[in-house]
């Protein structure tokens, strides 16, 4: 199966809010505001339901989506 590009929104608003949340726990734990944070993991969340909105995933299908955007970037 090729990927789509709710593949790609997937895999990349995943990555985006995985990367965001050590940065919010950080700025907690400094007691800074965490803007930053908070805009990247608005946008990472904001991108998976892009995602699930154009395609339905069940929990297998979201390693199968990892697999088949590495594999499009990797050929």
């Amino acid at each position: 199966m090729a990927m789509s590009s709710a593949d790609l929104y997937l895999v990349l608003g995943l990555i985006l809010a995985t990367f965001a949340v050590p940065s919010l726990l950080g700025a907690f734990a400094d007691r800074r505001r965490p803007w930053v944070a908070v805009l990247v993991f608005a946008i990472g969340a904001g991108m998976v339901g892009v995602a699930l909105s154009r395609q339905s995933y069940t929990l297998h299908g979201v390693p199968e989506a990892f697999v088949r955007v590495v594999a499009y970037f990797v050929r």
